[in-house]
């Protein structure tokens, strides 16, 4: 019994997830963002993601294992019991051993599935040692970023609109300011709303959290490798919910050092729009 529970909470199931659910993670590789036709789940960028993607590859097996037990069943008993072959039906009502077998054994499916999923769980929700902090806001239907460890530094975050789309950027997914952190770093996101119910959700990175107003949620990712990440509010917001993508440039950390200099001398500008400091009014857009 400790070695079963050893594989569960351990490499069991990664092993047992890579033996079937290697094609399609491998179909997906080196994407950020969601792909025409695309097949399983966005590569993960993050810890948390990977084990996402390992419990879900795990959990289809074993639904599938079930699925195909059950057509079994369902089959013997079309071909064995059917009235051609028993003209004459079973008067049969009962049986103790089947009986039992049916109640014990979704029980200890349903254990199985719950040790990993509760230790994944918890470690979703605890926060170690967070080296930054990131403060996230959802309004109709825009984000707002703070940094609360770089003087409040804070901007807005639009979506480009298509007429204004340059090559290369991607139709309802880019943003005129995207959310800039260091890679390789912990960081804590919290989240709130002004508005209605919103949802922070990045695919790569495992993370959805609720913006509502009045709370503040707590998440945490650690990005593993440099690159852009997009995701989108996936709580229906209201008429352009379809309109406020989340774009995440993650970058080596002297470059945040570089770029967080950058904005805060940005920031002093009048004509800075729309990144400023927290807490001061937005400059005037430019005549």
């Amino acid at each position: 019994m400790l070695r079963l529970k050893t594989w569960l909470t351990g490499n069991g199931w990664a092993l047992l997830a890579r033996t079937l659910g290697a094609t399609s993670v491998a179909a997906a590789a080196e994407a950020a963002e969601p792909r025409p036709w695309q097949f399983g789940m966005q590569p993960p960028a993050t810890v948390v993601e990977e084990r996402l993607s390992t419990f879900h590859d795990a959990l289809l097996i074993i639904i599938a294992l079930i699925t195909a037990f059950i057509l079994g069943l369902l089959v013997y008993v079309i071909l064995r019991f059917n009235h051609r072959k028993n003209p004459a039906p079973s008067r049969t009502s009962h049986n103790t051993v089947v009986e039992m077998l049916w109640t014990v054994v979704p029980v200890l499916i349903l254990v199985i599935i719950a040790i990993p999923s509760f230790k994944l769980m918890y470690y979703m929700d605890r926060v170690q040692n967070p080296e930054m902090t990131i403060k996230v806001t959802g309004h109709q239907w825009y984000w707002s970023y703070e940094y609360p460890d770089q003087d409040g530094l804070s901007f807005d975050s639009n979506i480009i609109p298509e007429a204004e789309l340059k090559p290369g950027q991607k139709r309802l997914l880019d943003v005129d300011n995207p959310l800039v952190v260091p890679a390789d770093t912990i960081i804590r996101v919290q989240i709130t709303g002004t508005d209605v119910i919103h949802s922070w959700f990045v695919p790569s990175f495992g993370v959805q959290e609720y913006a509502i107003v009045g709370r503040l949620n707590e998440s945490w990712m650690k990005i593993e490798h440099e690159g852009t990440y997009y995701g989108q509010c996936n709580q229906i917001c209201g008429v352009n919910h379809a309109f406020m993508p989340i774009v995440v440039e993650a970058v080596s950390k002297e470059a945040f050092a570089k770029w967080v200099d950058e904005k805060k001398k940005q920031a002093r500008d009048d004509n800075a729009a729309p990144v400023r400091v927290a807490g001061a009014a937005p400059a005037a857009p430019a005549q």
